[in-house]
Parts: C-alpha cells; sequence; structure tokens
C-alpha cells in the first residue's frame, strides 16, 4: 500500500520520509539496505518522481478551468420598468439592455422587501427578512407613540453569526470587495468588513450619500429623535466627482489588481436613491422631451443613465483584460422606484409598497457558457435566491443551513423551463412607513395568486397577477376558497420563520370617524 501524499508539500519541494529513509540501525542501516537491495533507493526516487508528475497533472486537471468571477449590481430603488428592456422609451440605458440581450432577463423577479436593508440582508444571507428579524430599513425611527400598533421588534444591523455569501466565496478563494451602499450596520461589528468583505469602499450606515457630488456630505434628522447625523461617504475626491463614476472607478481598479485571481465584488450603487441629483448637461437633455413623454424626472432619468455608464465601464474592462468569458455578471434592484422619481406603471405602489410596484424589481444574469442570449425567464425568483446560485456558480457546495429561504437559479439560467420546487414567495411588513400605499402587511404569492394581509387598516386583498398585474380587481369576495389556502399558507409560514408581529398600541387614541374614513381612503389610494 502506498503512504498518503500531502500536494501542498510536494508543491513546496519538500517530501516525506520512506521506509528506506527511516529505520532503528540509523544511517548505518539505510547504507546496508542500500547496498543490499540496491534497487531499493532507485524504486523511491522513481516512485517520488511519478507522484510528483500525477500531482502536477492532478493539478492542471482541476484549475484547468478557473473559478468564475461574479459581479453583482445592486441599484438602488431602481424600478421594474426603468430599463429600455423591461419597457421603458424614456430611460436611456444601452448597456444594460445589451447585457440582457446576452444573458437572461427575469419577468418576475422580486425584492425580498419594499425598502432596502432587508433586502440587502437577504441577498447576502439566504433568508428571508422575516427569519432574520431584519425587517425595516436601518436604522429607521421610533415608533410612534400615537399609532394603532407597536411597531414588531426588529435587529438594527446584520447579525455576525450570519455566514454570507462573501463569507462562502472568500472561504473558497475568493478575493472579495463591496464598494457602494451597505446600510446593515455599522462600527464596531456590522460593517463590510466584519462580514466576509476584504475591501469595503464607501459603505457604513447611512443609506443615501449626503450628495452625488464632492465632498458627499450628508446632514439628516434622525426620526423621531430631533437629533442630527453627519457622515461623509467618501473622504476624498475632486471638484465635480459625480459619485456613480467615482464608485466606477474604484471597482475598475479592484477588477484590474485581482485580474489573475476569481473575485467577488458587490457593487451597490448609491444610485438612484434620493438625492435626486445628476450631471447637469444629461438632466438637460431629459428636459428636452416634452413633459408628457417622461416617465419621471429628468434628474431621475439622469441618474439610471450615469448607472448604465456604469455598467459599461465594468463590462468594457472586463474584455479589456480577457476575463470576460470568466465573469458572471448579476443586475437587480433593492425594491421597487420611488413615487417621486418616476412612475411604475403598469404596476400598482411604489417603494415601500406591497404592491407589484414596491416589490418586483428587474433581474438580469449574463453567465458565459451557461445561459442563452437573450433568454426570458417568468419563474418568480427572489432576492434570496441569490446566494445559492452563486455558490453553485462557484462550484461550492450549497449551504442549506444558511440560505434556507433560496434555491439555486442555475437550471432556470441555463435554460431548464421547469418550475423551481417552490409554490410561494413571501413576505412580511409589520412597521409603519410614510411612502405612498405603504402600510404594515404580510403577503405571499403563490402561483399566480396574491394576497396582502394588512395589519393597519386591517384587510385582505387578493389578485389573480397573470389577469390582473396592476391589482386592481380585489377578488377576496369572488374566491373564497383560493383566499383561505393562502391565508392558511402564509399563517403557516409566518409561524415557521418565527415572524415578528405587532401589538396594540395600549397608549392609542382613535381619531374621530370622519378623520378615520379620511386616512383609510388615502391609503387605498395611495395619494
Amino acid at each position: 500500500m502506498l503512504p498518503s501524499f500531502d500536494l501542498a508539500v510536494f508543491r513546496q519541494g519538500t517530501f516525506p520520509a520512506f521506509p528506506s529513509q527511516v529505520g532503528k540501525g540509523g544511517r548505518g542501516e539505510r547504507r546496508e539496505m542500500a547496498v543490499r537491495g540496491g534497487s531499493i533507493s532507485m524504486s523511491v526516487r522513481c516512485l517520488v518522481g511519478l507522484l510528483v508528475i500525477l500531482t502536477t497533472v492532478t493539478d492542471n486537471y482541476l484549475y484547468a478551468t478557473p473559478l468564475p468571477n461574479i459581479v453583482l449590481f445592486l441599484i438602488d430603488d431602481l424600478g421594474w420598468r426603468d430599463l429600455s428592456c423591461q419597457g421603458s422609451s424614456y430611460y436611456r440605458t444601452p448597456n444594460i439592455d445589451q447585457l440582457a440581450a446576452d444573458g437572461v432577463r427575469f419577468t418576475d423577479a422580486y425584492s425580498a422587501c419594499a425598502v432596502c436593508s432587508p433586502t440587502r440582508a437577504a441577498i447576502l444571507t439566504g433568508k428571508y427578512p422575516a427569519r432574520l428579524m431584519l425587517t425595516d430599513w436601518l436604522p429607521s425611527g421610533r415608533w410612534d407613540p400615537k399609532a394603532k400598533l407597536r411597531s414588531a421588534r426588529f435587529v438594527r444591523s446584520l447579525p455576525v453569526e450570519e455566514f454570507t455569501l462573501a463569507e462562502a466565496l472568500r472561504e473558497a478563494g475568493y478575493r472579495t470587495a463591496s464598494i457602494g451602499k451597505w446600510h446593515l450596520g455599522s462600527e464596531p461589528f456590522s460593517l463590510p468588513e466584519h462580514h466576509g468583505f476584504d475591501l469595503n469602499i464607501a459603505g457604513n450606515a447611512h443609506g443615501a450619500p449626503g450628495s452625488y457630488f464632492y465632498p458627499y456630505e450628508g446632514d439628516w434628522l434622525i426620526p423621531g429623535t430631533g437629533l442630527r447625523a453627519r457622515w461623509n461617504v467618501l473622504p476624498n475626491g475632486h471638484a465635480d466627482e459625480y459619485l456613480t463614476d467615482r464608485l466606477t472607478d474604484e471597482a475598475v481598479k479592484f477588477i484590474t489588481q485581482n485580474k489573475d485571481q476569481p473575485f467577488f465584488l458587490y457593487f451597490p450603487h448609491y444610485g438612484v436613491h434620493a438625492p435626486l441629483q445628476a450631471k447637469p448637461h444629461m438632466i438637460a437633455k431629459y428636459k428636452q422631451i416634452p413633459k408628457e413623454q417622461r416617465q419621471g424626472l429628468p434628474e431621475y432619468a439622469a441618474m439610471v443613465e450615469s448607472v448604465d455608464d456604469s455598467v459599461s465601464r465594468v463590462i468594457a474592462v472586463l474584455e479589456q483584460l480577457k476575463i470576460s468569458e470568466n465573469t458572471i455578471l448579476i443586475f437587480t434592484s433593492d425594491n421597487g422606484g420611488f413615487w417621486k422619481a418616476t412612475n411604475n406603471a403598469p404596476l400598482r405602489g411604489n417603494k415601500g409598497a406591497y404592491y407589484e410596484g414596491g416589490i418586483r424589481v428587474p433581474l438580469i444574469i449574463k453567465w458565459p457558457g451557461t445561459v442563452q442570449a437573450g433568454a426570458i425567464v417568468n419563474e418568480p425568483v427572489i432576492s434570496n435566491d441569490l446566494y445559492p446560485t452563486c455558490l453553485s456558480a462557484a462550484g461550492i457546495k450549497s449551504l442549506p443551513n444558511q440560505h434556507m429561504d433560496g434555491l439555486d437559479l442555475s437550471d432556470l439560467i441555463a435554460g431548464d423551463q421547469r418550475q423551481l420546487n417552490r409554490e410561494s414567495l413571501f413576505w412580511h411588513f409589520p412597521h409603519y412607513n410614510e411612502h405612498p400605499s405603504s402600510v404594515p402587511s404580510s403577503v405571499i404569492r403563490k402561483r399566480n395568486w396574491k394576497l396582502i394581509e394588512s395589519f393597519d387598516p386591517e384587510g385582505l386583498e387578493l389578485y389573480n397577477l397573470q389577469q390582473d398585474i396592476s391589482e386592481k380587481v380585489n377578488l377576496v369576495s369572488r374566491e373564497p376558497m383560493i383566499l383561505a389556502e393562502l391565508k392558511t399558507d402564509l399563517d403557516s409560514w409566518r409561524i415557521s420563520v418565527g415572524a415578528q408581529m405587532m401589538q396594540p398600541n395600549p397608549d392609542y387614541s382613535p381619531p374621530p370617524v370622519a378623520n378615520l374614513k379620511s386616512q383609510i381612503e388615502t391609503t387605498k389610494t395611495g395619494k
């Protein structure tokens, strides 16, 4: 039986002892052995040489196909229809459109939450926000002491106990970077560097830059406290520098520096989140378009175009370095479009709401050698799915105890039209929010059916998304069996993930009946 060998030892040029080199009689016995059986030494040397050759062949086989690089663009507040390839005739996104033409586009992709922080947590952990108890944007504010319900408990940072996507990839040999918005906690325990990223640029506790132009200074009123927070996304720069461009500079630098090793670039742009600021010459271009033909504000349209330019520059450097064919590109958004910035029609609602306009988002994946160019997938998918999909791309064994709520999308990306082994998607938002049409609620989408259970005001809404993507016709009274099925599933899911529920506020004083009716009508119309 051959002795076992450590490949690392051979690579270092240091070989283990063999029987001919070790014996009770020391050097004399070894010499005697060599003389008596001269063939032994030669045999050992031949064996060593053979093993070195086998090691080299094995290494070449194992590393013939390098691990793929992964670039994940996460755009902030980009609406489902805010790209040309998604049906917009207003926003100009030729480079993202080309990405879709070269990859696969998901029509029914969802963010894990209608606001930003929970979706980011879901992407990095593969878990529903409700399971993480991270269900609201961070740090959020205090619950309204005059509200009917008390907001549910939630954590104010990404728990360090979670084994993030970045940690899993780094453990497999990837160089990892987070460049842009973090919004999942702060010092001393919850910045990107505490969650598996080798490099953190511009990531902090805040959800927006103070300004998109250098010096990027922020001054923000902390909700419910009367206090102000002041911060700076990046401490250095130059006059007229635009944040989207600067972050792209940093991304290009990271890619260039790590071109010879596998890397994971998590690229969560601050754009196109407020403040709505863009380059003047771009704004001017969109202002020339008649108002009745605009889908959104010129400032917002110019911000979208800057993000498109960023995608173009990243693709260009990958091609220049000849690593584009070994790089997977993922492009998505953290929630629906901001109501002041863009029109989400035909979808109802906006960021913060649990109608389709608040949670349905673009998702484009380019996976060279795997995806059929220009493919379209209609299967419902969600932010949680990106974790296991990236592991699969990297050839890493799945971690089902970590990404408990995500599924590998590899087969869908490769053109397999079979449905995922999943019937339903879920959301849970036990908080108040100032965005129009936003109310505390839980949601289930099962097949083409969607149920929204709101907590304040209490209510149930049932829609058939295949027939009514705009969610205009509430079918609660017409489909009692479907309603009962989805409500039972939703209740069971909340229990299974330990979803925190809102509680009655003992200090609540109901408003006069007239005001109450007005509030309910405002909630329904979103005005």
